[in-house]
């Protein structure tokens, strides 16, 4: 028997569309319509990138999300010490 979250299919956000964002469970509308315009400017680094240009991520979203299947070129969140996630 398979459990849900090892059936999961990752989605990672410099590639998936916005049904694929919709698919992860904690990303609607209003949070796939800010990650695709910040897309549009330029891909995603990584994490700590994601979360300065979306307004309204922080840590603890990032790891929902994270858990739920996103990722950022294919990784998975990891809060690193010391770096600031959050908009100067």
């Amino acid at each position: 028997m398979l459990v849900w979250g090892a059936a999961q299919a990752a989605v990672d956000v410099n590639h998936a569309d916005r049904a694929a964002l919709e698919r992860v469970k904690g990303v609607g509308p209003t949070l796939s319509t800010a990650i695709l315009e910040a897309r549009a400017q330029a891909p995603f680094r990584d994490w700590a990138d994601l979360l300065r240009r979306v307004k309204g991520l922080g840590a603890a979203s990032a790891a929902r999300l994270s858990d739920a299947g996103l990722t950022v070129n294919g990784a998975a969140f990891a809060p690193v010490a010391g770096i600031r996630v959050a908009p100067p």
